[in-house]
């Protein structure tokens, strides 16, 4: 493995501070994200128990599988933000802080005085983030949202699985959309404070977040009269775009993205060139209206070779194909390893874990790759550089507000 990447000071958000009051996988996902560039993200947890995404799972090395990946390069602050105590240092982290990131339940924000009005008032250069379920307002804007939820809600589900069976999306999709939603609206809320002079407020609901990323489908439905079918591994609107199972028993995709592909395919792979010519296929709607004969075909072809001689066969004619990899062939994935994308990450317990570099890339600088923190961790340094003298941190722990 590389080493680590290089301090944050000389990274893009070097001097930018981040205060979260963040739980789970979308404000998580926006904030470790900041601190990859190099801002300084205080991640302000609950005494005792904290994120309860540190309890999802213990898989790595006793540690969540969901807070490794989320929570890397933070300080880890408890507060009791229902004592008064706690409250004054919240505020004193974010009288300090540029950017305040939450994803409290509904209205618990604004009772604490922590909508973005409040804020505004009393920390006019402070930028604040909201990551809710289904808008701050709205009439479902006191409801909670996970993301499977959100998942239903938007139909996402319905276009997942076989024709027998829906079925939800292998990854927190819902939460994903969020975080980089407000991980991008936080970008430009800086450049715009910077820019201009003006702070504006982010909201990003996983609801809306997903939404968008169902557009193709909605608007083919809203068009069309009828959503996309569930298709399992093929694709609901272009065809051929699917796996097929090789005489070794290994599925293989391949896509067929436009007319000069499908000609290759049939003239070079099928040995059937007259094939272009088959009303049932002479077009790409055709094709998806004759799904079934044109599955036919090429399962039959298919069928007749070992997977690599099927590859090897459609890399020769210019036909984007791949395996069908399980998450074990993804971690040894070639470009994986030949683009030296895994560093070594520091884990609480003292260990370390393997952890992906981020997937943008900015010449002449590497992100910050640093330990994921325990409950607390930082809390007395931040107090200390608050101006907190020890024998008051030894107080306030003794009452429980940290």
């Amino acid at each position: 493995m590389a080493e680590n990447s290089a301090s944050a000071d000389a990274l893009p958000l070097s001097g930018i501070t981040v205060v979260s009051i963040e739980q789970a996988v979308a404000a998580p996902f926006a904030t470790r994200q900041l601190a990859d560039l190099g801002a300084r993200v205080i991640k302000v947890e609950r005494p005792g128990g904290g994120d309860f995404a540190r309890r999802y799972d213990t898989t790595v090395q006793g540690e969540s599988s969901y807070f490794v990946w989320l929570n890397r390069s933070k300080e880890s602050v408890t507060l009791d933000l229902k004592s008064e105590q706690g409250r004054a240092i919240l505020e004193e982290l974010l009288a300090q802080a540029d950017v305040f990131v939450q994803n409290l339940a509904p209205g618990a924000a604004a009772r604490m005085g922590l909508g973005a009005d409040d804020l505004a008032e009393r920390f006019p250069t402070l930028i604040p983030c909201s990551v809710t379920g289904y808008g701050s307002t709205g009439p479902w804007a006191d409801r909670k949202a996970y993301d499977l939820l959100v998942q239903c809600q938007t139909g996402l589900v319905s276009l997942t699985g076989s024709a027998q069976e829906a079925a939800r999306v292998g990854v927190s999709v819902a939460d994903i959309a969020a975080g980089m939603y407000a991980y991008s609206g936080i970008l430009t809320a800086l450049f715009t404070r910077a820019t201009r002079g003006t702070v504006r407020a982010v909201e990003v609901s996983l609801f809306e977040a997903l939404a968008e990323w169902m557009s193709q489908p909605a608007y083919y439905t809203a068009y069309s009269g009828s959503q996309p079918p569930r298709v399992g591994t093929r694709h609901a609107t272009i065809a051929p775009y699917g796996t097929y199972t090789a005489a070794d028993g290994k599925d293989v995709l391949l896509s067929v993205q436009n007319e000069r592909e499908w000609a290759a395919l049939c003239e070079r792979f099928l040995g059937a060139p007259g094939l272009t010519g088959d009303p049932r296929f002479a077009s790409g709607s055709a094709r998806v209206s004759h799904r079934q004969e044109l599955d036919a075909v090429l399962a039959e072809r298919i069928g007749a070779s070992d997977s690599d001689a099927v590859m090897k066969a459609l890399d020769a004619i210019g036909i984007a194909n791949a395996p069908v990899n399980d998450v074990k062939q993804f971690l040894e994935h070639p470009v994986l390893a030949g683009r030296d994308r895994w560093r070594e990450v520091p884990l609480p317990g003292g260990g370390t874990m393997t952890a992906l570099l981020p997937p943008v890339d900015l010449a002449g600088t590497a992100p910050r790759m640093g330990a994921v923190p325990a409950l607390g961790e930082h809390t007395a340094t931040v107090l200390e550089q608050l101006g907190h003298p020890s024998d008051r941190i030894d107080a306030l722990r003794a009452d429980g507000a940290i």
